[in-house]
């Protein structure tokens, strides 16, 4: 499937009031959902394991789940992942990467690759500007529309 069409369906489903989309060409699938604000959980219990005890006399007093310190990304231009994929910095791993904190790029630069479904999709700036930040990881995967650079 043409990454240019799988850019139209993200477009359609963020300006309709849909939560999920799929579509299929032959073997090809495409699958997007959007992220949900209200988590559901359901507890299964396993086999072998035992609940644990509960008791209707203790109370415990409500404790405010410690959130971890993330430190916020500078400010500028967001590049997000326009697909679910594996982040890589650079065309082969002898390569040095495609950008570096500090660099200046320009509209269409190549910033990344993602590969998904065996093929190479390029990461292009959006912006011209400098390079701030880098957030994913060389090789690591990547979620739809998490944040990839920091361009300002």
């Amino acid at each position: 499937m043409d990454l240019r069409k799988i850019k139209k369906l993200i477009d359609l489903l963020e300006a309709s009031n849909l939560t999920e989309i799929e579509i299929r060409e032959g073997e090809e699938s495409v699958r997007l959902s959007r992220a949900s604000t209200t988590t559901l959980v359901q507890a299964t219990p396993m086999p072998g394991f035992a609940a644990p005890p509960s008791s209707s006399t203790a109370t415990a007093a409500p404790t405010q789940p410690e959130s971890p310190a993330v430190p916020e990304p500078p400010a500028g231009t967001t590049v997000r992942s326009p697909m679910v994929g594996t982040f890589y910095t650079s065309a082969n791993p002898d390569a040095p990467p495609f950008v570096s904190v500090g660099q200046a790029v320009k509209v269409g630069d190549t910033l990344a690759i993602i590969e998904a479904m065996k093929m190479f999709n390029p990461i292009e700036a959006e912006v011209a500007g400098t390079v701030t930040a880098v957030l994913a990881t060389n090789g690591q995967p990547v979620e739809f529309d998490e944040p990839l650079f920091v361009i300002g």
